[in-house]
């Protein structure tokens, strides 16, 4: 059985740090497409960051890029993203999915197979 748990939310002030973790199990890790989305309340599932864990290749949504950092530890089976520099807008519900393929649209939550149940950011101002 597939499983992603994210953890790490919280609440926080505006200017400070939180690390997500996702820790997955039930498929081969080391060669997975692994996404952040966040949905904030009232809007659509927006992509924040994906890593392929064979090669460590990243991508970033602007919004987030120089403040975001995703990393795997493929012998935990865990995805990180340490979020500094945090905003009221980056208020939302994160999730992490997971797809064996890159299908060319990395932000693209429709296209990635298996999803976690999401941990709640809040950050205030």
């Amino acid at each position: 059985e597939v499983q992603l748990v994210e953890s790490g939310g919280g609440l926080v002030q505006a200017g400070g740090s939180l690390r997500l973790s996702c820790a997955a199990s039930g498929f081969p890790f080391d060669d997975y497409h692994i996404a952040w989305f966040r949905q904030a309340a009232g809007k659509e599932h927006e992509g924040v960051s994906s890593i392929h864990t064979a090669d460590g290749k990243a991508y970033y949504a602007d919004s987030v890029k120089g403040r975001f950092t995703i990393s795997s530890d493929n012998a935990k089976n865990t995805v990180y993203l340490q979020m500094n520099s945090l905003k009221p807008e980056d208020t939302a519900v994160y999730y992490c999915a997971a797809d064996p393929y890159n299908w060319g649209n990395w932000y693209d939550w429709h296209d990635y197979r298996y999803e976690g149940q999401g941990t709640r950011v809040t950050v205030s101002s």
